[in-house]
């Protein structure tokens, strides 16, 4: 009973892409042209597994360098392969996972094939101080950690979305939309916000200079504190989420509804939206990650349903992270300070820039055997972030950070991957039970995102079909670490979203 239940919401969660009758209740949908994807599928399956799993890792095992073959060496191919291979397992599935197609596109480029090209060339972008054997084992943990993320994914696959009773689910028994009343003050609240955060930095022109400047003028500016960094967090949290959530809803209103597009308030409010991000979120100011959350949570707004999209974001992403991200900080510094870019191999910039997060893995290891676990105060640390220094005067600094000084290095601006943090508190056990966890809460969110978005779902008010997008975008710098940093703009949208919620019957979300 359990597999025919969920196979017929799996189905469900389908797109339609053709006029209907109109359908009893749960009843299944059918697919998005079945016919012309599986013969798409299956002339891309070939060439796709082929050059994620083998290809590209047998280009980089080629390359001329200094490096081992030894345990690390073997590890992290397996590694690159099995990511490679989750990765076009997702790109070709017929059913749309959205964070965990995120999730291994980020492990296969960040942990996998960057790692493997730095194990071959005999290079790193930070030193490593401990021994091999640190590096052995934060790669066996990454792989460990991965398999966990499966597993949990795999648990929450076999379990069905059972709906819960009206009565705990809210007045109208319904999911989460946006109150249209509160979602007009929220967008009152993004300009105004935005307005400040602007004329806190001296104006709109500062956003177009380069990222250098824009933290000198934050720094000069009086939100930031002697050693907090709480006071800046904030303005810039609120000078930049709400208008992000704003354009996402009205985004979503456009795309989703035919009274929305036909409404020119509507209309006026997201061109304005639009112009807003564009000098709060731009890609001049801000950091690359960043504008990646921003981008995508636009793409997979505006674009809910389509199978192609979600396909094509995760298939060019490769191509984009070894290509485009290492050279996308041309406006991280002024002219001055502006570091050219050298590279005579496209592998090159993966072994001198970026992609720190194994080898950072395998410094935390070596912090950790002669420090010891912290036995979760790194975690409650990021969990309490909008503590200020100045009440908590014990409050722990940035993973990185930590790791960073106990180097010796000068710039600690360092990553500190998820894996990190759960092996600093907890080890081994943390890293199996944070992932197993992390795998199970992602899988169930993928298949309530695509009954959100399908036409049987809540409608253009939907919060969970903006909330999706947003995290899947945010789950690069979730991942890439450290949480501290990561966790002030992930609160703010939950609390702006959370205000803006409220519960009404299915029937009434889905006027257009």
């Amino acid at each position: 009973m359990t597999s025919v239940h969920t196979s017929a919401q799996e189905q469900a969660a389908r797109p339609v892409t053709s006029p209907q009758w109109p359908r009893r209740s749960g009843a299944p949908e059918p697919p998005e042209h079945p016919i012309a994807w599986s013969m798409l599928s299956r002339a891309l399956s070939v060439p796709l597994i082929l050059g994620l799993v083998c290809f590209l890792p047998a280009v980089i095992a080629a390359q001329p360098g200094s490096g081992v073959r030894d345990t690390a060496y073997w590890l992290q191919l397996v590694l690159t392969c099995y990511a490679g291979a989750r990765l076009a397992t997702m790109i070709l599935s017929t059913r749309r996972r959205l964070l965990q197609g995120v999730f291994w596109m980020f492990v296969y480029i960040a942990m996998g094939v960057a790692p493997f090209a730095q194990v071959v060339i005999g290079q790193t972008p930070t030193p490593m101080v401990g021994p091999r054997q640190d590096l052995v084992t934060a790669i066996a943990m990454v792989l460990v950690g991965c398999a966990a993320f499966d597993l949990g994914a795999l648990l929450a696959s076999r379990r069905p979305l059972r709906r819960r009773p009206p009565s705990t689910r809210g007045p109208g028994g319904g999911p989460a939309v946006a109150h249209p009343v509160r979602l007009r003050l929220l967008v009152l609240l993004a300009f105004a916000a935005s307005a400040f955060y602007v004329m806190k930095l001296g104006g709109p022109s500062v956003f177009f200079s380069s990222r250098q400047e824009i933290n000198e003028t934050v720094a000069a500016s009086g939100v930031a504190s002697e050693g907090s960094n709480v006071g800046s967090a904030f303005v810039k949290g609120f000078g930049q989420v709400p208008a992000l959530l704003a354009l996402l809803f009205y985004t979503r209103r456009l795309a989703t509804s035919y009274r929305a597009r036909r409404s020119p308030s509507t209309v006026l409010v997201w061109v304005a939206s639009v112009a807003l991000n564009l000098v709060v979120n731009n890609p001049v100011s801000n950091a690359r990650y960043w504008f990646l959350t921003v981008l995508l949570a636009f793409v997979f707004t505006a674009f809910p349903s389509s199978a192609a999209i979600y396909r094509i974001v995760l298939a060019t992403g490769v191509v984009g992270a070894l290509v485009v991200f290492p050279y996308a900080d041309k406006f991280r510094y002024d002219d001055a300070g502006q570091r050219p870019a050298q590279s005579a191999s496209v592998f090159e910039p993966l072994v001198t820039k970026d992609y720190d997060q194994m080898v950072m893995f395998a410094n935390s290891i070596s912090w950790v055997d002669t420090r010891g676990h912290t036995y979760g105060r790194q975690l409650t640390g990021s969990a309490l972030f909008f503590v200020p220094r100045a009440v908590w005067s014990g409050k722990p600094e940035d993973t990185g950070v930590r790791v960073g000084q106990w180097m010796g290095l000068r710039m600690t601006n360092l990553s500190a991957p998820l894996w990190t943090e759960f092996w600093v508190d907890f080890g081994a056990s943390g890293v199996i039970g944070g992932l197993a966890l992390i795998g199970y809460a992602v899988a169930r969110t993928d298949r309530r995102y695509a009954l959100a978005v399908t036409r049987a779902g809540p409608g253009p008010g939907s919060v969970l079909a903006i909330a999706a997008p947003l995290i899947a975008g945010y789950t690069f710098i979730l991942l890439r670490g450290p949480l501290l940093q990561a966790a002030g703009k992930l609160a703010i949208a939950a609390l702006c979203l959370l205000l803006i919620s409220t519960f009404k019957d299915q029937r009434a979300a889905r006027r257009r």
